[in-house]
């Protein structure tokens, strides 16, 4: 019999090796970790499983959660931002006194995925100092942030009617959509409303037509006529009467914001002036908040009149009134605050090289709003920040340009409301000088590697 070879390489060591362990300082001695779910709540007041306690989502056992952490001698807490049903925690845990962080679920990641484990892996992040708490605003930016984006969601709700309105015009052979731009506007609702009456002749509803309407009678007559389709008129009428009822309750909605920013600006001691006029008027649409939103946003911001920058609508100065409010000096620096819009670069460095610089992908409403506001700079030939978007729009892309001058106009807002100043435009000739003088000394250097001198150019025009 042949002996089998033994295999080469290294031996395995016998016995059980020794597990090193890394020691980390700790920072928060007395820190507690909550994992938040939507039917129970699991945490954690140490790394042994009898440190960590389950409770329910009702009233009486967030009190009791409350009650036990105090027992354990725990004065600060860490929460996974997890939907909406961390709120009510958050609300209970700030009254009974406690310093609550609220952390992305990024900065928590954890491998093992159970409540009890991740609760203990929040609560050993917090203790060692390795997490940072999200932005939160006070109570008055809260309050008008729920009436705004509930404003926007009936915006929305508005607009799934509208294409379904649309919808059933179509299949009625109504074709409203080809011969005016907007069918819910002046024109298209007295149209749809004799459609709905009864009125059915080409000729009468196309005298309903506003005279501004470029299209003459004939074509929209033309467009008219109504094939008989007794489901979709009954399809019509229902969304148009919801669509009507959502314009009537966005329309309350705007007092109900007007009422609570004028209730506050007097609870805050805000001083109750006017803003100076602009020197063109911004433009309103129909979706625009139907309130004062200059003489609002001048004495929620402490006579910084957001309005003034050109650029910036009615609803985008609403936007930041009620995502930063009065909070925005929880933001050291500009950087911060672009970083908290996810406007500024994501700079990923290996070796001492830039290896990608994307711009972090967010859903902040304010970030959206400035967007939209870049979006139209670009078409806005005499706005100081024209020349800039234009740079950016030939060397990047238009999408590149729009997050660049969005990022600059989160600069000139912190600046602004932080340090209490008047908007100042860029000087345009300024800068298009440093950007020659830049040129200048490119060129001169390409000519001093070539060898080139001036009088070898010839100037002179083909």
């Amino acid at each position: 019999m042949k002996k089998k070879k033994k295999s080469k390489g290294k031996e395995k060591e016998k016995g059980k090796r020794k597990e090193k362990f890394v020691s980390m300082p700790v920072i928060n001695d007395h820190a507690a970790g909550i994992d938040i779910g939507s039917r129970s709540h699991f945490a954690a007041v140490g790394q042994d499983l009898s440190d960590v306690r389950e409770f329910g989502v009702y009233e009486s056992d967030l009190r009791e959660c409350a009650s036990w952490l105090k027992s354990h001698g725990i004065t600060t807490v860490a929460m996974e931002s997890t939907g909406s049903y961390w709120q009510n925690m958050y609300d209970v845990l700030i009254e009974s006194g406690f310093e609550v962080l609220l952390v992305n679920g990024r900065q928590t990641k954890n491998r093992d995925k159970t409540d009890v484990k991740d609760c203990r892996w929040i609560q050993f992040l917090h203790k060692v100092g390795l997490l940072t708490s999200s932005f939160l605003p006070d109570l008055e930016t809260e309050e008008l942030r729920t009436l705004y984006r509930h404003r926007d969601f009936l915006i929305k709700q508005m607009s799934r009617y509208i294409c379904k309105i649309q919808k059933c015009l179509r299949l009625m052979n109504f074709r409203l959509d080809v011969v005016l731009n907007d069918v819910t506007g002046k024109s298209g609702q007295a149209i749809i409303k004799a459609i709905l009456s009864g009125e059915h002749d080409p000729q009468k509803l196309a005298s309903l037509a506003d005279w501004r309407v470029r299209t003459s009678k004939e074509e929209i007559a033309r467009a008219l006529s109504y094939n008989g389709r007794t489901d979709y008129m009954y399809e019509l009428s229902d969304c148009f009467d919801l669509y009507q009822s959502y314009v009537q309750k966005m329309d309350a909605c705007d007092k109900k914001i007007e009422e609570l920013m004028r209730a506050h600006i007097v609870k805050l001691n805000r001083p109750q002036t006017t803003p100076p006029p602009l020197e063109k008027p911004k433009k309103l649409n129909k979706n625009s908040p139907k309130i004062p939103v200059q003489e609002l946003s001048w004495q929620w911001n402490q006579e910084v009149d957001l309005m003034s920058i050109k650029g910036v609508s009615h609803s985008t100065a609403l936007t930041f009134c009620s995502e930063v409010g009065t909070s925005i000096h929880k933001f050291r620096t500009a950087k911060a605050f672009t970083s908290w819009l996810c406007l500024s670069p994501n700079n990923r460095i290996s070796g001492g090289k830039i290896l990608s610089s994307h711009v972090y992908k967010g859903s902040n409403r304010l970030s959206v709003a400035l967007r939209h506001a870049a979006d139209s700079i670009g078409n806005q030939k005499d706005a100081p920040l024209y020349p800039f978007f234009q740079r950016i729009l030939h060397r990047k892309g238009r999408c590149a340009a729009i997050i660049a001058t969005a990022r600059k106009l989160a600069v000139i807002i912190w600046n602004m409301v932080t340090k209490k100043v008047k908007y100042m435009p860029y000087d345009t000739t300024k800068i298009e000088s440093q950007i020659r003088e830049k040129q200048i000394k490119k060129i001169n250097k390409l000519m001093a590697v070539f060898d080139i001198k001036a009088f070898e150019i010839n100037f002179a025009s083909p």
